[in-house]
């Protein structure tokens, strides 16, 4: 058997009083959530239409008329993807629009609003979720089923396309909402529907019926979590079977899928090996070996496969995460915590394939890793792990949206022309400024529901271990070997590397257990006597008795470090970017002035960096100035070519910004990566 694994802490024993993130916490529940309800109903002036509120309203009518006995014929059966009113008319009242997963949107947007409501009550915010959680549950058929799509163009047409058309990826996010929800309120409502949902699902498939696996996954990460709520291992039985018939013969997606469409008189799906990788269909899941594929739905398989690894003991598909880790981690990882290097099917590309101008490392993809990453630590307590989730959520999952919560980033890139960008169709995919909203919402509110549960990825605990995988100020109460204490962590990474860790009140027995930063310099930690320590993969045990007044004290050093990436990744070849802590920093044009392109760092000089602070958008930040040298422009008119000579240089000081903050003074020219010389 397998050591014990960790659990998160309910957020309602977790509060986040960091100056930073407690902060961006507040900014969700203050400025994001009104700011997306409004999104999905369409209120958002000049922004892409949402078409949730629509479709969920269009839908509850549709199912009224079913109830009462009448005929409900589609105003609209297309098989596109994406379903738009004509130009020039209005919208049909009864017809879906936008994207086959629209539904999803709402379902992340509540579950970011049940987190909120764990971490401090809110009578008008629960009501208005109210509104939203009576919305989907009027959209509900009698038998279960719940997809506005298919509710609006044909219900005869369900689970014919599980590989494109999403209702297993809707299912999943209606799922993980239910969840939050029924744990922040109690009320079983909406968690009634996702069970109701999920038996109409396993009606169909599973061992001895239909065999099929969803195209965009979720639905296994959120199976396990419905087991976990409510003790019913049929919603754990039903995840397994999705992973167990992933990539395996006949393949659902060539075989299953059209035999279903031909019985529905419906065109056959198109099936190439790069489809199947596209959907990680290439072969079982227990023999996967590399991160392919649409990043997104990587990372939520990975997710799935490590939940059905801790719950079932299942020792093949845990060496399968650790192999999809060090794939991620050691060939397929931006510095800034993204993964995901080509637009083309916002996918991983070849190991080593980083390129930081036509980065797609897509926000909802960053997100997804730093859900990877905590599984894996509940699986194994290994710095790496949470190293990689500290690098995801400080740097491309803050990068997503701006400081004022009102606009988003879909792709993070790591350098950025304007000019380029609005002129060069191979830079389509990248923004030079955020969005208020997209076509296609799904990183918007991931990035709500992820910061609004950050409790949980700060700590998890064992019935005897508390560990401390984030150093984010916090105030946690615990139960440890049946002993009730509550201790307040003390920290500020924007800062300074310094650590307090005291306990308020009550006493237990048990271990307290810190993670070594590989950022971090030398450690000086400080523990009251009569505690035994040790150092195991990364974490600092401390075990003994904890009570009123005990208190740890680790101060790490946080130097300005200069990074270079292998030489195997040639878009960055003779190149350096600079970190502190877990900080990307980034140079942008509102410091540096245009064509950052012709700076030279001089990471040799790195110890002479001075810190400072700027203030953007009215946050306080650290910044980083450096000493380096400028390639002089060449005259006007100079030829393009001319004898290789050294390039004429001058003296420069560099500025640079926490890569999270960069496009919140205006368009202008960004770049992480810079020449070295």
């Amino acid at each position: 058997m397998r050591a014990e694994t960790s659990q998160p802490l309910s957020l309602n024993n977790v509060r986040v009083t960091d100056p930073f993130w407690a902060r961006e916490i507040g900014l969700i529940r203050q400025a994001v959530i009104p700011y997306q309800w409004k999104a999905l109903h369409d209120q958002i002036p000049d922004a892409a239409p949402s078409w949730w509120a629509h479709n969920m309203r269009a839908a509850a009518r549709a199912v009224a008329a079913k109830k009462a006995g009448g005929v409900y014929v589609p105003t609209h059966r297309s098989e596109r993807i994406e379903t738009l009113p004509e130009e020039g008319k209005k919208p049909l009242e009864d017809a879906f629009y936008g994207f086959v997963f629209q539904d999803s949107d709402g379902y992340k947007w509540l579950e970011a609003v049940a987190y909120q409501l764990m971490i401090k009550p809110d009578p008008v915010l629960q009501a208005q979720a109210q509104e939203a959680v009576d919305m989907i549950c009027a959209a509900q058929e009698e038998d279960g089923y719940l997809d506005t799509f298919y509710t609006l163009t044909g219900r005869d047409r369900a689970f014919t396309n599980l590989r494109d058309n999403h209702e297993l990826y809707c299912f999943g996010h209606l799922t993980e909402a239910a969840v939050a929800w029924h744990q922040a309120t109690g009320r079983d409502d909406l968690l009634n529907a996702a069970r109701r949902f999920a038996a109409c699902i396993a009606e169909r498939f599973g061992p001895d019926k239909e065999r099929g696996c969803p195209g965009h996954e979720i639905a296994e990460m959120a199976l396990m979590r419905l087991y976990e709520e409510t003790g019913e291992t049929r919603w754990r039985d039903l995840s397994q079977f999705f992973l167990d018939v992933r990539g395996t013969e006949p393949n659902t997606f060539a075989v299953e899928e059209n035999r279903r469409r031909a019985e529905k008189g419906q065109p056959e799906l198109p099936t190439t090996s790069e489809r199947y990788q596209y959907h990680q269909a290439h072969m079982p899941v227990r023999e996967m070996k590399e991160a392919v594929g649409h990043a997104v739905r990587q990372m939520y398989l990975c997710c799935g496969m490590a939940d059905e690894a801790r719950l079932n003991d299942d020792p093949e598909m845990l060496a399968a995460c650790e192999r999809l880790w060090q794939s991620v981690v050691n060939e397929k990882l931006y510095i800034t915590g993204g993964v995901g290097g080509t637009h083309v099917g916002e996918a991983f590309s070849r190991p080593f394939d980083l390129p930081a101008d036509t980065a797609y490392s897509e926000t909802c993809a960053a997100i997804g890793l730093a859900f990877f990453a905590r599984r894996m630590l509940q699986l194994k307590p290994l710095s790496d792990y949470a190293d990689v989730m500290e690098q995801a959520l400080y740097n491309t999952v803050l990068s997503g949206m701006a400081l004022d919560g009102q606009s988003f980033f879909y792709v993070n890139p790591l350098e950025v022309d304007p000019d380029a960008c609005e002129t060069d169709q191979r830079l389509s995919h990248v923004k030079p400024i955020r969005q208020k909203w997209f076509g296609c919402a799904c990183c918007p509110p991931n990035i709500a529901r992820i910061v609004s549960s950050l409790g949980q990825y700060i700590f998890t605990q064992t019935q005897d271990t508390l560990f401390f995988h984030l150093y984010i100020g916090s105030d946690v109460t615990v139960n440890l070997n049946g002993g009730k204490v509550t201790l307040r962590m003390e920290a500020d990474l924007l800062k300074n590397g310094d650590v307090h860790v005291t306990v308020l009140e009550g006493e237990a027995q048990g271990t307290l257990a810190f993670r070594d930063p590989a950022w971090a310099g030398n450690a000086h930690v400080k523990i009251p006597a009569g505690v035994k320590s040790w150092s195991e993969n990364g974490y600092l045990y401390a075990k003994g008795v904890w009570k009123q007044g005990g208190q740890v004290t680790i101060h790490f050093t946080m130097p300005v470090k200069a990074v270079k990436a292998s030489p195997l990744v040639k878009e960055a070849m003779n190149q350096v970017c600079f970190t502190r802590g877990p900080l990307v920093f980034c140079a942008e044009e509102a410091d540096n002035g245009k064509r950052l392109h012709l700076l030279r760092a001089l990471p040799d000089r790195v110890a002479e960096a001075r810190e400072k602070t700027v203030i953007i958008d009215g946050l306080t930040l650290p910044a980083v100035i450096l000493p380096g040298r400028r390639v002089k422009e060449p005259a006007k008119n100079a030829p393009l070519y001319t004898p290789w000579t050294p390039a004429e240089t001058e003296d420069t000081e560099m500025t640079l910004i926490p890569y999270f903050a960069w496009n919140n003074r205006g368009k202008g020219e960004m770049r992480v990566w810079l020449a070295a010389e």
